[in-house]
């Protein structure tokens, strides 16, 4: 599976279409950093975790001319997030932090913000403005139960953190902890696996997504939330959208399998789907503006396009899938017959 993952993935700018989406749909705002500012520090040390294991990100580090307007800036876009922008709720706060990650496609930024009176801190990313992420973020804000916070300005992303436990961590660390409830688990992980095949979210392998726990009256609920979305509607695999094929999810599957019956698989399976026909309801006017940006746009390959087409036109036993020109066509046909709205009109 792994070597059917394009190694690199092309970045894809914002189009016009999408920018006028954005704007209107309050997505779009002036920041006092960019993306292309972060990239002139002058050195970085290497982050270490707790047991002294490199993190593969670098904490950098800039000329003290240039500290204190980058770390204000940054201040700003933090106000900006969580209160629109409202500088006298953030005097307490300093950038504690700023490191970047040369792993992966997406060579982002996390900005770490302190509260200066209890030491409390929480973080945010800076980005590429890569249209691919936009569109899984808008999809996700839209169809999966998680609302996300986002902006974009030029060629700079900005996104919140997602709090949970990264997969490959949890399968590490708390998997086999005598209080977790597996077969919860294996009911969010099968609806999880449902709503990225929905939406054509691909390579949600375990650090792809994290595990959000919550204590409830009798007992502990789990949601599984995807964290990366770089990866949306690219590839030209069916088996890239279905998180259930990646090796480093097996112990997921194997945890579904001996706890949950086909039969009920079936049942929660239906149950995000009467969830997302929902969502697409309440916003339907929106997504349907979305597809049309994503229509007018190309962010994956021709050939990936004509083999996603095809596959899902077997897969679906819906030859109109081959009519699909783009990933636009493909996404809106996907929730067309998945959801079973005949809304879109594709």
């Amino acid at each position: 599976m792994d070597n059917l993952i394009s190694k690199k993935k092309e970045q894809y700018p914002v189009i016009t279409q999408l920018k006028n989406y954005l704007i209107k749909h309050k997505r779009a705002k002036e920041l006092p950093v960019s993306y292309q500012d972060l990239l002139a520090f002058d050195s970085a040390i290497p982050v270490y975790d707790s047991n002294g294991e490199d993190t593969l990100w670098l904490t950098v580090l800039y000329d003290q001319g240039r500290m204190e307007e980058i770390h204000t800036g940054l201040k700003k876009i933090y106000s900006i997030i969580k209160s629109d922008g409202t500088m006298e709720l953030t005097k307490h706060l300093s950038v504690d932090r700023v490191d970047f990650c040369t792993f992966g496609n997406s060579k982002p930024f996390r900005i770490r913000i302190i509260n200066k009176y209890n030491d409390n801190y929480d973080y945010y990313y800076i980005k590429i403005a890569d249209a691919s992420r936009v569109y899984g973020l808008e999809l996700e804000h839209l169809l999966a139960p998680n609302r996300i916070q986002y902006l974009v300005y030029e060629n700079t992303l900005i996104e919140e953190h997602i709090a949970g436990i990264p997969g490959d961590m949890f399968l590490k660390d708390y998997m086999n902890h005598k209080g977790i409830n597996r077969t919860r688990l294996a009911k969010e992980f099968i609806k999880f696996n449902e709503r990225c095949f929905v939406k054509l979210l691909g390579d949600m392998r375990a650090y792809n997504f994290v595990i959000d726990i919550t204590q409830d009256f009798d007992d502990i609920q789990y949601r599984v939330r995807a964290i990366d979305f770089d990866q949306q509607c690219y590839e030209g695999k069916v088996n890239l959208y279905l998180s259930q094929f990646f090796k480093e999810n097996l112990p997921y599957v194997k945890m579904c399998t001996s706890l949950i019956n086909i039969t009920t698989a079936e049942q929660y399976q239906q149950e995000e789907r009467a969830l997302m026909n929902k969502r697409l309801n309440n916003d339907y006017e929106r997504i349907d503006e979305l597809l049309k940006c994503m229509e007018e746009d190309v962010i994956s390959k021709k050939e990936k396009v004509s083999t996603l087409a095809a596959e899902l036109a077997e897969y679906y036993k819906k030859p109109l899938f081959l009519k699909c020109t783009n990933m636009g066509n493909i996404v809106r046909l996907s929730l067309d017959i998945i959801l079973k709205k005949n809304k879109l009109n594709f």
